[in-house]
């Protein structure tokens, strides 16, 4: 994998003045995602940063999987964010689980119980809510709040053996209810949830808050620099209670960046879940949505989704990305690098009518114009072969310079060949173009140096195999489809963003060997690739982006 060439941001600065000082003699990071969900475009970004990073100081990555929530994750989405980032390219240095440390971070909160820095509070969640306070009146101090050391200690063990129901007691740190901070207004740091655990079984009934996890995580397992998005700013000032009040040597800085908003998506978790479970789409993978799974699916190159973090940077103000940036980064890698081939998404018969009867020929063609070590391939030319639809018209219009009566074009790379009458059907449908052809035109020149304006793609009857095409735009219509004041985003999809041809034609030369997930450049038709339901019998492609963006046009 290249190098992430992104030159010097604000995160790297300041790694830079703490190994100059001498604060750190070395860099270790974490992407640290839970287990709830698929990665999306947005955590591409965080994977790029941190990876990135630590290999660029010569350090360690590793992936943490923030598990503090059982009750929402599963080893499905374990094994899920494990594909996508060695997918998109990176390898962490250890596969860890906030869950290891479970023991390590239980002993934390005795600590802050014997210090007289935690409480066990009886008030509901409703009323802890309440007791808190607004943005401009500071919150209430629980009744519970100065129980002693020791009854404290007691509870809180009774809380560990499963002698209370979820929610009927919590352990809060003990920090200041009238800070303008509203995350240091108490906190609750453990709560109750019987319910087995994918990592640890049912060995606790009783599990770490994530602001009181993350950061004793971060310290348990050596990072130096925990980098994560700007909605945790407000959490910092916690994080560092957290590291100070539990006596931690050496402790982490956690620096925040801007997170990766892009229009016309949807990453809520939430909400994505809603989409896969109602049917909406063809799961976590489906190849309009904006997960990791669902574009290596749709065949965008990982090479160019960390091309389009690079080139989005690294800052500290808020922003919205357009989609195109993410499509043209694809394009240019798909340009670059994707085989050259021909398909009829929408195939009308061409007769020639002077061409041998029962005779065929095979047209050498390069693979790659760019990439000439690709070699070539065998493209077969018969007397039957069929062109787009869109490429014959009867009664052409003004500057319609393809196939009508009368006007001669060019077949990509075989001949010249003149329309001289078509048929139609019992509705009045052209179903067959009759054209003859310049036997002295191989290749597409004309000998005479005629001029030809028109240059079609076409696939031959003898040489071309029927396939599954799938054309997939954006899922929504609106920049931001999770705008509650517009009405949710359900009332945002797109009803166009999947379109599904049948008995498309595609040149024989892309079946050798073909397995889902191979790329290609459909000529004139945008950049394709295998699904993953491919099969020889049945071919399936997925159209990954055109040729030119029409969005909005």
């Amino acid at each position: 994998m290249e190098e992430i060439t992104n030159s010097s941001n604000f995160i790297h600065d300041f790694i830079d003045e703490d190994l100059k000082e001498g604060v750190y003699d070395h860099v270790q990071t974490r992407f640290p995602p839970e287990p709830n969900g698929y990665l999306h475009i947005g955590h591409a970004k965080a994977i790029c940063i941190n990876f990135s990073t630590a290999q660029k100081y010569g350090g360690v990555c590793n992936l943490r999987l923030d598990d503090t929530n059982p009750q929402k994750e599963d080893t499905e989405y374990v094994e899920a964010i494990k594909e996508d980032i060695e997918w998109l390219g990176f390898k962490w240095g250890k596969c860890l689980f906030a869950s290891s440390y479970f023991d390590f971070i239980y002993e934390c909160a005795l600590k802050l119980i014997r210090k007289g820095l935690a409480y066990v509070d009886d008030l509901t969640a409703d009323e802890i809510r309440e007791y808190r306070g607004t943005l401009t009146e500071p919150g209430r101090e629980s009744p519970f709040r100065e129980r002693p050391v020791s009854e404290n200690m007691e509870l809180f063990e009774r809380m560990t053996k499963g002698e209370f129901p979820n929610g009927a007691k919590v352990l809060r740190a003990k920090i200041d209810m009238a800070s303008p901070n509203m995350n240091m207004r108490d906190p609750v740091i453990y709560r109750i949830a019987h319910i087995s655990h994918h990592q640890t079984g049912d060995k606790w009934c009783v599990y770490p808050m994530y602001d009181f996890a993350h950061p004793l995580s971060d310290a348990k397992e050596g990072v130096t620099h925990s980098l994560c998005s700007l909605e945790f700013e407000n959490h910092r000032p916690l994080y560092d209670w957290v590291l100070q009040a539990c006596e931690i040597e050496n402790p982490p800085r956690q620096i925040e960046f801007a997170r990766l908003n892009l229009n016309y998506c949807l990453t809520s978790k939430r909400k994505c879940l809603a989409l896969v479970k109602n049917g909406t789409v063809d799961g976590w993978d489906d190849p309009r949505m904006a997960t990791l799974s669902g574009m290596r699916r749709r065949g965008y190159p990982p090479a160019a989704i960390r091309a389009f973090c690079d080139k989005i940077g690294v800052s500290k103000a808020y922003s919205v990305v357009d989609y195109g940036l993410l499509e043209s980064c694809v394009r240019d890698e798909l340009n670059a690098n994707a085989p050259r081939a021909m398909a009829v998404l929408r195939p009308l018969k061409v007769v020639i009518d002077n061409y041998p009867e029962g005779k065929t020929e095979t047209l050498e063609v390069e693979i790659h114009p760019d990439h000439p070590e690709m070699g070539k391939r065998a493209v077969v030319f018969s007397k039957t072969v069929y062109v787009e639809r869109e490429d014959f018209m009867a009664e052409p219009v003004k500057k319609y310079f393809r196939l009508y009566p009368g006007n001669e074009v060019r077949l990509k790379g075989a001949y010249l060949v003149k329309c001289v009458g078509f048929d139609t059907d019992e509705n009045g449908e052209v179903d067959c173009v009759h054209c003859t052809y310049d036997p002295e035109s191989r290749g597409g020149n004309a000998p005479d140096g005629r001029k030809v304006k028109g240059t079609l793609h076409w696939v031959s009857e003898a040489g071309s195999f029927k396939a599954q095409v799938r054309l997939y735009d954006r899922l929504f219509n609106a920049e931001n489809p999770s705008d509650e004041s517009e009405g949710g985003f359900e009332c945002h999809l797109n009803p166009e963003s999947l379109t599904v041809l049948e008995d498309c034609l595609v040149e024989s030369s892309v079946r050798d060997s073909l397995k889902p997930g191979d790329t290609f450049q459909f000529m004139r038709q945008g950049y394709f690739c295998a699904d993953k339901c491919s099969t020889p019998e049945n071919p399936v492609f997925n159209r990954t982006v055109q040729l030119n963006s029409s969005w909005g046009k």
